[in-house]
């Protein structure tokens, strides 16, 4: 089987163009997804903490964080953000690629290392979870003690800005390693999902990017219930605030996991069409470790079955003919059974006239080279006159016309063979 580079898209084989080559070398490898996934972690705590001052901004009641919060707050949110990076990278970065130095080495996967790989994404997204965690403790208790009045609001914006980073941090994740994954699945058809299934995945990402937001929504208005002092316009305010955060969100959410299950099936679509097109010998690199894996890893396994389908055919048309194997294919399809029939058809029969005498006085490698040379002539003639070459007897040949194929005028394609034998 060809390699899957044979089956580029148009976006790449991994379904983006920043994942490069499916032939890549490891250490180049190595270094995109490690700068991949360190972009990602800048990126998704910058947005964090993005989410977490304009939330505070619009959902903190009148008068608002006080001066001392403020101050307080404007120092420890680039500290953490500066910090979780730093930790991020060197517990989380290098984490995942230790538990992917097996490609690194060079070598295939035990099942193990295999079932680990293809769960980093879902630890990088712990990783995530725990340090924001911490921040969502720290600034809430960093609120008790300057601003007791906002704690419970600063805890529940950390926390929603939590489960922002964490949303994102797996989609951006699982969709850096692929190139792993890839390698990680390659050769192997597991048979059930190795990362949760599709049902799973939709379940999790409806949670982050509907569920959350939308509790969310429902803790402001029982905040502002209870309080009883939160105005009209600064309810409308935050609602509004929460609402475009539930649409932005969402939006992110629904595309990236549209394109987590379309690229998938994209590779697969666009395989199909060169296998429709007559190319059997082609694959297609499996990086998805859901249902979706096992339809990339299915269709391998059907091209493959095509494939090897194809040389038989190809080589079984060689030695009988392409019209009898077509024949002998479609009557194999259309019934079982066995037995004959009945056919009027030519025979031609070629000799070699004073073989005997050229054989006792030339060299065994010369009558050989003759007799090769010879009933290439007869085998090229035949097949193209549509005959079929039944048998071949020492320095003599019997060809058949009209059978096991029908041929009605075989008599005339018969006696040209055998005319354009002896030119020859």
């Amino acid at each position: 089987m060809h390699s899957s580079s044979d089956t580029p898209t148009r976006s790449g084989p991994f379904g983006s163009g920043l994942l490069g080559p499916l032939d890549q070398d490891v250490t180049v490898l190595r270094r995109r997804v490690q700068r991949l996934l360190t972009a990602t972690l800048i990126a998704t705590n910058v947005i964090g903490a993005l989410v977490v001052v304009g939330l505070a901004a619009l959902l903190i009641p009148a008068p608002g964080m006080s001066g001392d919060l403020v101050r307080v707050t404007a120092v420890a949110v680039p500290v953490y953000v500066v910090s979780a990076v730093v930790v991020g990278t060197l517990w989380g970065t290098r984490g995942a690629l230790r538990t992917l130095r097996w490609a690194a080495e060079g070598r295939s996967p035990t099942d193990a290392e295999r079932v680990a790989s293809l769960r980093v994404p879902l630890r990088l997204t712990l990783m995530q979870a725990v340090l924001w965690g911490v921040a969502t403790v720290v600034f809430a208790a960093l609120a008790v003690l300057r601003q007791p009045a906002v704690a419970l609001t600063v805890f529940l914006v950390v926390a929603f800005a939590s489960v922002v980073v964490c949303a994102i941090a797996y989609l951006f994740g699982e969709f850096a390693l692929r190139p792993y994954a890839a390698r990680a699945l390659d050769g192997t058809a597991p048979p059930r999902p190795l990362s949760g299934g599709v049902n799973l995945r939709m379940l999790l990402f409806w949670c982050l990017g509907t569920g959350v937001p939308v509790a969310g929504l429902v803790v402001t208005a029982v905040l502002a219930w209870v309080r009883g002092d939160v105005s009209t316009t600064k309810l409308a305010v935050s609602v509004i605030a929460l609402g475009l955060v539930v649409l932005c969100f969402g939006l992110l959410v629904t595309v990236f996991t549209a394109r987590a299950v379309v690229n998938p099936i994209t590779s697969v679509r666009d395989a199909l069409g060169r296998v429709r097109a007559g190319e059997f010998d082609v694959a297609i690199p499996v990086y998805d470790g859901t249902e979706l894996g096992l339809l990339q890893a299915g269709f391998n396994d059907m091209a493959a079955g095509l494939a090897e389908r194809e040389r038989m055919r190809d080589l079984f048309g060689r030695h009988v003919g392409h019209e009898v194997a077509v024949e002998a294919m479609r009557t194999s399809e259309s019934s079982t059974e066995l037995g004959g029939s009945v056919r009027t058809v030519s025979v031609l029969f070629v000799d070699l006239v004073g073989s005997t005498a050229l054989a006792a006085s030339r060299p065994p490698e010369e009558v050989v080279g003759l007799l090769n040379r010879f009933f290439t002539v007869v085998v090229d003639e035949v097949d193209r006159h549509h005959g079929l070459v039944n048998k071949f007897v020492g320095d003599a040949a019997l060809a058949v016309f009209g059978a096991p194929a029908p041929l009605e005028d075989h008599a005339t394609c018969a006696l040209a063979a055998g005319r354009a034998i002896a030119r020859r």
